[in-house]
C-alpha cells in the first residue's frame, strides 16, 4: 500500500468515534452534489464542489445554489477554512470565488490543474493575460497532502483519468471522490476528455477501494441509473467493491479499459463543458471584461 492510501486508511481505522458532519446540496440543473463538511467539535468546515447558476441561453449568471450553502453555514454557526474542487469540473461553473468572498477559506484543488490550464489555455486561445502556474488557485495539492478542517485530519489522494488534475478528499471516515466513481448501479467516470485515459482512472479507482471498506463514500453527481427513480450521492467502498456496475471486484484492467473506451465512444459532450472549463480553470473567476466592460466567453468551433 502506497504512503497516502496508507496515512488515509490509519485515519479512517482511527476515527471510531465521531465523523465529519456532511450537509449536501444537490443541484438537479446540473445533477453536481455540493457538499459542507464540517467538524462538529469545532465548527470549522469545508466547502466542496460549489455550483454557480449559468443559464447558457441567456449568459447569466446567478447565486442560488451558492446562496443556499452561504445560509446553511450561518444558521449551522459554521466558519470556513477551505473551499475544495475535485476537478476543473466540465459539467458546471464553481462558485467559489463568490463564497470565498462571502465567508473566506482558502481555494484548493490538484497541482495537476497547471496540466488542465496549458490543454485548455491553447484551445481557447489564451493570450498572456492568462496565468498557466495555478497562480488563481490559493492552494495546489499533490498527492498525500494533510490538512485539518478543525480537529478532523484530511488526506489528499491524486486519483488522475477522468482529467490529470481529478483529487479525492479524505476527511475523518469519508471520502469525497469527484467524478471518479458514481452510485454502484451506474458505474463510473468517462475517461475521454483532454488528458483523461481510461487505464489510468481504473487504477486511481482500485486505489480508492483499497481504503478500509467501512469508509463512506460522498459522488460528485448522479444521473439516477435506470430503474432507480431517487438521486443517490452517497455510498461506501464495501458497496462499490461488491456492485459497482462497471468496476467491481473481478473486473480487470483490460476489461474496464475496453468497457470505458466503448461506452465513452457513444456519449456527447457535456452540455457546459465550454464554459465550464474557461471558468473553473480560472478557479471559478470569469474572464476579465474587455474594453466595453463585457465579459466574454470562447466558442471554438469543430475543435472537440
Amino acid at each position: 500500500m502506497d504512503s497516502p492510501l496508507r496515512h488515509a486508511a490509519e485515519q479512517i481505522e482511527a476515527a471510531t468515534e465521531r465523523g465529519p458532519t456532511v450537509k449536501a446540496f444537490f443541484d438537479e440543473a446540473t445533477n453536481t452534489v455540493s457538499y459542507v463538511v464540517h467538524d462538529p467539535a469545532t465548527l470549522r468546515a469545508a466547502i466542496i464542489d460549489s455550483v454557480l447558476d449559468f443559464d447558457p441561453a441567456s449568459g447569466r449568471t446567478s447565486f442560488a445554489s451558492a446562496d443556499a450553502i452561504i445560509a446553511y453555514v450561518r444558521e449551522q454557526g459554521l466558519a470556513v477554512d477551505w473551499l475544495l474542487e475535485t476537478h476543473a469540473h466540465a459539467d458546471h461553473l464553481s462558485a467559489a470565488p463568490y463564497l470565498q468572498g462571502r465567508l473566506g477559506g482558502t481555494l484548493a484543488i490538484g497541482a495537476a490543474i497547471l496540466t488542465v490550464q496549458q490543454t485548455f489555455g491553447a484551445l481557447f486561445h489564451e493570450g498572456t493575460d492568462f496565468a498557466r502556474d495555478g497562480s488563481q488557485f490559493d492552494r495546489l495539492f499533490e498527492d498525500g497532502d494533510v490538512f485539518r478542517i478543525g480537529e478532523l485530519p484530511a488526506t489528499v489522494m491524486h486519483v488522475p483519468g477522468h482529467t490529470p488534475a481529478d483529487l479525492a478528499y479524505v476527511i475523518g471516515d469519508a471520502a469525497f471522490v469527484g467524478d471518479t466513481l458514481f452510485m454502484p448501479d451506474y458505474g463510473t467516470a468517462r475517461a475521454d476528455f483532454p488528458g483523461g485515459d481510461a487505464r489510468t482512472l481504473y487504477r486511481s479507482i482500485r486505489r480508492l477501494l483499497e481504503l478500509p471498506p467501512q469508509t463512506l463514500m460522498y459522488l460528485c453527481h448522479d444521473y439516477k441509473a435506470p430503474g432507480r427513480d431517487d438521486y443517490r450521492w452517497e455510498t461506501s467502498v464495501a458497496q462499490q467493491r461488491a456492485a459497482n456496475v462497471h468496476v467491481h471486484d473481478g473486473i480487470d484492467e483490460d476489461a474496464f479499459v475496453a468497457m470505458r473506451e466503448a461506452r465513452d465512444a457513444t456519449l456527447a459532450m457535456p452540455r457546459l463543458i465550454l464554459p465550464s472549463i474557461q471558468v473553473n480553470m480560472r478557479a471559478g473567476h470569469l474572464p476579465e471584461p474587455e474594453d466595453n466592460g463585457t465579459r466574454y466567453l470562447k466558442l471554438p468551433l469543430n475543435a472537440l
